[in-house]
């Protein structure tokens, strides 16, 4: 490697350096494309609270963005990859569907990777401005005669930098993880350059290819840091993004009732489907549309759809939220560690989970519990990213070192403070990313590294009908309306406001002798 030779490549006996730097060039240019498309909607997603918010006229600030950045970061990538091409390049003739020949090939691929990660980041940043917008200095500067303009630009530095790492993390996840994608639109990419090497079991361009994903992981993930110093600067060192829990308003009840809506048609779908069989084959009613004896028609091979999402409701949501809970601890833990979490981050954020469960099944051989750990594997690192930087603001905070000063022991702190202030927003982190665990895990199946066929798993059904999209649309819709139901319960019911807030703690009154050393 240092002499810049990364081998010869078992298939097509041509040096694997050259290969590599292409791939990772197109990948770079795919990845730019879809950063912008995913800043684009970000921006429009926490664009009305912030106005709202720097204006003052709405009461307590809060976010509003929650329904549809769900939707949109539950959206699959290669199911939206799909309909685009079906739509924008079959049906309309607008676009070409495949290949890199020109800049117009770039903008169905950039869209399906762009749409889900802008929904994303638009959430967290959506999440993160009402805790801002509603403390005291937004108030002061409004009533001194600043613009709404100048205060929405500094309540955006202000909620940035503790969001700054995510950043990184998606832009790097833009490259790595766009294996499908780059796989749909035939884009010749380091994803998809990664994913031919390891079927087809070229071991040196399967390790130039993964090389070339962890310098990418490492290198965003030190341009993200050094611009987290340069945004915290010493005026937002002094406080912390979560010092109290911002006054919201009382949830209406339309608020309310998005939660109970679709908990009700996701367990009603759930005990329906439970009393059809999910695994009889009919090859006469194969891609039937929908009729009484099959509400919701049937798939390729003329298996009950409603049956299938019935059966695959504990496979997909019980596994993933295991997963999620797994990585969940991971990330608190080692969040508490930042410069251990922060380089373990972004190499192992390089890795897509394709190649993350090639890896390990390699090691565990092929099954559930193979893919269940490659999906820990690269699911932590935006958890522990951030949480690394929402400890890091909240140890700075000027309350703190009052609480130092009086003689608050660490664990007080800890306990009372800290704790709190990070697993409220790292939770709902975690919660958000639960339908994307879901499909992950549900992609490795269909690869044969995961849940084997005939599983009824919602994301394995996907796969499996996306090649019927145009003659059994409700065949692939019907699983990914429930992933999408799924994230919008995860992400309304985190919302909403509860009635016992969590409180900082109560205050830590210093012993007697200091108190008297104090009143003297």
């Amino acid at each position: 490697m240092l002499r810049g030779d990364l081998g010869t490549s078992w298939v097509s006996d041509a040096p694997v350096l050259p290969s590599v730097l292409s791939a990772t060039g197109v990948s770079l240019t795919l990845m730019a494309c879809a950063l912008a498309v995913a800043l684009t909607v970000a921006a429009a997603l926490c664009a009305p609270a912030l106005l709202r918010g720097a204006r003052g006229t709405c009461g307590p600030a809060r976010s509003g963005g929650g329904a549809v950045a769900a939707a949109l970061t539950a959206l699959p990538e290669f199911l939206l990859a799909i309909v685009l091409m079906v739509v924008l390049s079959v049906w309309w003739g607008w676009l070409p569907p495949y290949g890199w020949a020109g800049p117009e090939n770039l903008v169905l691929p950039a869209l399906a990777l762009g749409l889900p990660a802008g929904g994303l980041l638009g959430r967290l940043v959506d999440d993160a401005l009402p805790a801002v917008l509603n403390e005291l200095w937004v108030a002061l500067w409004s009533a001194s005669g600043c613009s709404p303009a100048r205060i929405a630009g500094a309540a955006l530095r202000r909620a940035i930098p503790a969001l700054v790492p995510q950043f990184g993390l998606v832009a790097v996840g833009l490259t790595g993880g766009a294996v499908a994608v780059e796989t749909i639109f035939t884009v010749p990419g380091i994803g998809r350059t990664a994913l031919g090497a390891a079927r087809s079991q070229d071991l040196p361009l399967l390790q130039g290819a993964v090389l070339a994903l962890v310098l990418l992981g490492v290198l965003a993930g030190l341009l993200a840091q050094a611009a987290h110093r340069r945004l915290l600067g010493p005026g937002l060192a002094d406080a912390a993004l979560s010092l109290a829990p911002p006054p919201t308003a009382p949830a209406g009840p339309l608020r309310r009732a998005v939660p109970a809506v679709c908990a009700a048609v996701l367990l009603a779908v759930t005990v329906w489907g439970l009393t059809r069989d999910p695994l009889t084959v009919d090859a006469v009613e194969r891609l039937a549309a929908p009729s009484w004896p099959h509400p919701l028609g049937t798939d390729a091979v003329g298996r009950d759809v409603l049956a299938r999402l019935g059966h695959g409701a504990a496979a997909t949501v019980g596994i993933a939220a295991l997963v999620c809970l797994v990585s969940l601890v991971i990330a608190l833990v080692l969040g508490f560690r930042p410069a251990l979490a922060s380089g373990a981050a972004e190499m192992t954020n390089a890795l897509p989970p394709v190649i993350a469960g090639i890896l390990v099944v390699a090691v565990t051989g092929p099954g559930v519990f193979g893919a269940c750990a490659a999906i820990v594997l690269v699911s932590w690192p935006p958890l522990a990213s951030h949480a690394a930087a929402l400890v890091q603001e909240t140890r700075a905070a000027a309350y703190l070192t009052a609480q130092r000063a009086i003689g608050a022991p660490p664990r007080w702190i800890l306990l009372r403070h800290v704790l709190p202030a990070v697993t409220g927003p790292v939770t709902r982190h975690a919660v958000l990313r639960l339908p994307g665990i879901a499909l992950a895990l549900a992609s490795l199946g269909f690869l044969g590294l995961g849940a084997q066929p005939p599983s009824p798993e919602w994301g394995l059904s996907l796969s499996e009908s996306l090649p019927y999209v145009e003659r059994a649309p409700l065949a692939s819709l019907a699983p990914a309306g429930m992933l999408l139901l799924l994230a919008a319960f995860a992400v309304s019911l985190s919302t909403l406001p509860t009635a016992a807030r969590p409180r900082n703690g109560r205050r830590f009154r210093p012993a007697a002798a200091t108190r008297r050393g104090a009143r003297r």
